[in-house]
């Protein structure tokens, strides 16, 4: 039972992995982990036919800025927080 149990483990975690990232490619996010947090980031669509994939656009003038284009900027980043950030110390440690 055990051995069945882990052959079907190692198994379908590389199948998992490799279906999560072919989701990812296909929706255009961007995947951050640490020990901190998992951010699911929006990325531009390379079919956008504003900003073809660039993500948008400067803008010319006095002060020249970058405006980002509706295609990424629309959608909601997704955050799980996993543990707490330690808080910054007000003293130095010595």
């Amino acid at each position: 039972m055990r051995a069945r149990t882990g052959v079907l483990a190692a198994v379908v975690v590389p199948v998992a992995v490799t279906a999560a990232a072919a989701v990812l490619k296909s929706g255009r996010w961007r995947l951050y982990v640490d020990r901190h947090r998992i951010e699911l980031q929006p990325r531009p669509r390379r079919s956008c036919p504003d900003c073809r994939g660039a993500g948008g656009w400067w803008v010319d003038g006095a002060n020249p800025e970058m405006e980002a284009c509706s295609c990424w900027t629309t959608r909601r980043e997704l955050r799980v927080r996993l543990l707490p950030v330690p808080a910054w110390p007000d003293e130095p440690p010595f």
